[in-house]
C-alpha cells in the first residue's frame, strides 16, 4: 500500500492531493489569482490530512509537481515538499507538471498539446499522444499561426492549459480543439507519483530543484 501527498504549485491553482494506491482519497484546491501558496499551501495540507484520516507519519512519500511553470509556485511547492520528506524521512517524488496536466484530456487519436502561460506570445509546451507518450519535448516556444501546423494536418490537436487562450487567438484549425479553464492539480498526480513510486523513481532531496526551463532573471 502507497500513502502519497503530491502538491502542485506551478500555477495559481494550489493543489494538494492524498492518494492511496495511485487512487486520489481526497483533493484539496483553490485558484486564487493572487497566488497565495505561501500562505494556503500548509492550510491545505493539513485539511486534506484531517479529512482522511492520517497522521503525517503514515505517509509513504511525497510528490511535487517539478515544473516548469511559476518560478515562485514552484519554489514554494519544492520547498514545502522537501521539509516534509526531511522531516519524516520519506521518498521525494517528481511529476512533471505538462504531463500531469495533459491527463485532463481524454483523446481517442490525435495529439495532445499541454500547454502553459508565459510572456507574451510565449508558452511552455509538451505534445503527448492518447496513451500520454511524450511525442515531443518540453519547450519554451513563441506561438504564431503556424505553430503545431504539422500536428493540425495529421488529425485533432487537443489543446489544455492556461497558454490556450493566446493560442486559440492565433490559431484557426478545424482540426484543433481547446480545452479551457483547465490548469494543473494534484488529481492527476496520484497515478503518474504511485507509478514512480513502484519502480523507486525518486529524487535526492538535498539537490533536487524545480524544472524552470528557463533562467531565473532579476531585474532592477
Amino acid at each position: 500500500m502507497s500513502l502519497i501527498l503530491s502538491i502542485e504549485t506551478s500555477t495559481t491553482n494550489c493543489s494538494v492531493s492524498l492518494s492511496k494506491q495511485g487512487e486520489t482519497l481526497v483533493l484539496k484546491e483553490d485558484n486564487n489569482q493572487n497566488y497565495s501558496h505561501a500562505e494556503s499551501l500548509h492550510v491545505f495540507i493539513d485539511e486534506v490530512l484531517k479529512t482522511a484520516k492520517i497522521d503525517k507519519s503514515q505517509l509513504d512519500a511525497i510528490a511535487v509537481s517539478k515544473g516548469p511553470g511559476s518560478y515562485t509556485g514552484l519554489r514554494i511547492g519544492v520547498s514545502a515538499a522537501k521539509g516534509l520528506c526531511y522531516a519524516l524521512d520519506i521518498p521525494l517524488i517528481s511529476i512533471s507538471t505538462l504531463e500531469a496536466l495533459a491527463h485532463q484530456a481524454k483523446i481517442n487519436g490525435g495529439v495532445i498539446v499541454s500547454m502553459l502561460d508565459a510572456r507574451r506570445l510565449e508558452v511552455y509546451s509538451a505534445i503527448y499522444d492518447q496513451s500520454f507518450n511524450i511525442i515531443r519535448e518540453i519547450k519554451a516556444q513563441i506561438l504564431d499561426c503556424q505553430s503545431f501546423a504539422s500536428y493540425l494536418e495529421k488529425g485533432n490537436v487537443v489543446f489544455i492549459g492556461n497558454g490556450v487562450a493566446k493560442t486559440k487567438s492565433l490559431i484557426q484549425h478545424a482540426n484543433a480543439v481547446y480545452l479551457e479553464d483547465k490548469l494543473p492539480s494534484a488529481n492527476e498526480m496520484s497515478y503518474l507519483a504511485n507509478e514512480k513510486y513502484k519502480k523507486s523513481d525518486i529524487e535526492n532531496v538535498a539537490y533536487f530543484e524545480p524544472y524552470y526551463l528557463k533562467e531565473f532573471l532579476i531585474k532592477k
